[in-house]
């Protein structure tokens, strides 16, 4: 069982355990004695089950048990005790022991409410917030359930309960977390010579078609996507972005590509949102070859969905054969881009730049023909072999260029299942086909560095943010939401590694502004394949993702979560 079934598993044993309890109590108190002791045998097996997934997890990594072991673990234990040794002497009024199951049901409560609502890491003054519940909620079953309550034990859980309240509630008071100091030192593009490549964006809302109907967008140039930017390496490009009518502001950030951070497009921190009637010129050269994409930045889930994205593609020199961009999108419900068929000659070589500008994974089938991976999110892959009959998953932002060489019959691109591109007319079932591990894909090398400088983790989760004048249940990363996640410094020159963990439900892909990042491991399997330099990699539930770069493009990087909904999981890369 991996690891995000192993926490999926122990949610649903820890609902039992508690439902079993709380049911057991129940049914004592309605004096229903064969399902009471059936429904405590049930809490008694969960329990015993959640010990084996808390272990199991433990051994997976401390993130995923860390408040199941120092909480959940010890609260679980005092309900056992406290409803087991009265269930071992139950007398012949089963009524009797309604109050010890109703307190282990609350118990086992308590501890999931605090993997839910707080999660990771683990905090005394949650834990003592949980305690003042449970005793809270004992005392009030005890005094309706009990014929003779008595008043001190009654004060005295009142005393404890509030205690427990007053120091949870103090603990938990959230500390002043230190701002992302701006550093402006390296907003200077004037380095970077005079353009040879010009363009002009103009973001406005637009109606534009979209399978046969008409759909309100944001667009840039009034087309979704916008213009395809296309450049040679070499080339210094300067884009002019104009925003005609959209009243929350537009940037352009330029997704994996390694540009200068004064250029980087994040408003509030290289530059501010290019407001109606404003421009902005971006000015940086065209280093790396590669497929890439820009979007805007500013309100980018509303945005980019609407569809303020475009393609980016850097050639090496003039191409030979065919060479498709695919971006992959939906707007308004619908899926772009809308089919095609292009004809292309026999023997003639063609490369398909795959991109995903959603916010979550989709899956790509090429059929008809063997085909290689011969690069992903910009970088050329060692050694390709040849595939055949095998999909790609894409993760949100990501991008994987095909190429093949065109046989005399037809060749489709499907995603998920429906085809996007094809050489001639044809149909395949592809849902069945295997999908190809990037990690074993290639000729693997060396990883380039022995040490690290900087060590940082970086732990996916889902609590409850007390931060802002009313709480909210949000997406975190180390327990807090931005702009309260503290920024990780580094200095120019560092070999930096992060270790990302996901112990939430859902998928979180991870985008590193200005850095391509060296996979080094997945879920403690080393990567053996060409080195994988990603800019963008899904982090699924139970995931742990090792990886490393070099700092060498000061400034101050956004480092987040690129399902653009996920607003909260944002921090930033600094160098001191």
């Amino acid at each position: 069982m991996n690891t995000g079934s192993l926490l999926a598993a122990d949610l649903v044993i820890a609902v039992l355990a508690a439902a079993g309890w709380l049911g057991g109590g129940a049914a004592s108190a309605a004096r229903r004695r064969p399902l009471a002791l059936g429904l405590a045998g049930l809490a008694l097996l969960a329990t015993l089950a959640r010990a084996i997934t808390i272990t199991a997890l433990a051994r997976a990594g401390w993130w995923f048990a860390a408040e199941k072991v120092v909480i959940a673990a010890p609260l679980s234990l005092a309900g056992v005790v406290v409803a087991g040794t009265r269930l071992l002497r139950v007398p012949g009024d089963i009524r009797s022991v309604a109050v010890p199951m109703l307190f282990a049901g609350y118990a086992g409560s308590g501890a999931l409410l605090v993997t839910l609502l707080h999660g990771y890491p683990a905090s005394a003054g949650v834990g003592l917030l949980a305690v003042a519940g449970i005793v809270a909620a004992t005392a009030v079953s005890w005094r309706i359930l009990s014929p003779r309550p008595s008043r001190t034990l009654s004060r005295a859980a009142t005393v404890v309960a509030v205690a427990a309240l007053v120091a949870g509630t103090g603990l938990l008071v959230p500390g002043a977390t230190p701002a992302a100091p701006h550093d402006h030192r390296y907003q200077d593009a004037s380095t970077v010579g005079e353009p040879t490549r010009r363009f002009t964006l103009t973001a406005g809302t637009a109606t534009v078609r979209v399978s046969g109907r008409d759909v309100a967008a944001w667009a840039f140039n009034g087309q979704v996507p916008g213009p395809e930017l296309t450049a040679t390496v070499g080339d210094v490009l300067a884009v002019t972005l104009r925003n005609r009518d959209i009243a929350r502001g537009v940037t352009l950030h330029w997704h994996g590509y390694d540009v200068p951070n004064s250029q980087d497009g994040v408003p509030g921190v290289t530059q501010a949102a290019v407001l109606p009637g404003q421009e902005f010129v971006y000015r940086f050269r065209a280093g790396q070859a590669g497929t890439y994409w820009y979007h805007t930045h500013a309100v980018s889930d509303v945005g980019v969905r609407k569809g303020l994205y475009g393609a980016l593609v850097v050639r090496p020199a003039p191409v030979t054969g065919v060479d498709v961009t695919v971006p992959v999108h939906t707007l308004a419900g619908e899926p772009l881009p809308a089919p095609r068929v292009e004809p292309v000659e026999a023997g003639e070589p063609v490369r398909l730049r795959l991109i995903n500008t959603d916010s979550t994974t989709h899956r790509y089938a090429l059929a008809g023909t063997p085909f290689r991976v011969a690069a992903i999110d910009g970088y050329e892959l060692r050694g390709p072999t040849p595939l055949v009959d095998t999909a790609v998953l894409i993760p949100a932002g990501g991008r994987y260029d095909l190429v093949f060489t065109a046989p005399a019959t037809p060749v489709a691109l499907f995603v998920d299942g429906r085809a996007v591109y094809s050489t001639g007319p044809m149909s395949a079932a592809t849902d069945g086909w295997p999908v190809l591990d990037p990690l074993g894909y290639g000729v693997g090398s060396p990883a380039p560095w022995s040490r690290f400088d900087r060590k940082f983790t970086l732990v996916l989760d889902r609590g409850l943010d007390l931060r802002g004048l009313l709480p909210r249940y949000a997406h975190t990363v180390n327990g807090a939401t931005d702009p309260d996640i503290p920024p990780h410094a580094v200095r120019l020159g560092d070999i930096v590694r992060f270790t990302i963990v996901n112990r939430s439900m859902v998928v979180h892909p991870w985008h590193l502004h200005g850095h391509h990042v060296l996979v080094l491991s997945h879920n403690r399997q080393p990567a053996t394949g060409s080195p994988l330099w990603l800019d963008s990699f899904d982090v699924r539930p139970g995931d742990v993702w090792e990886v490393a770069f070099r700092a060498d493009n000061p400034g101050m990087w956004a480092n987040h979560c690129h399902n653009l909904a996920h607003t909260g999981m944002t921090l930033h890369l600094m160098y001191s």
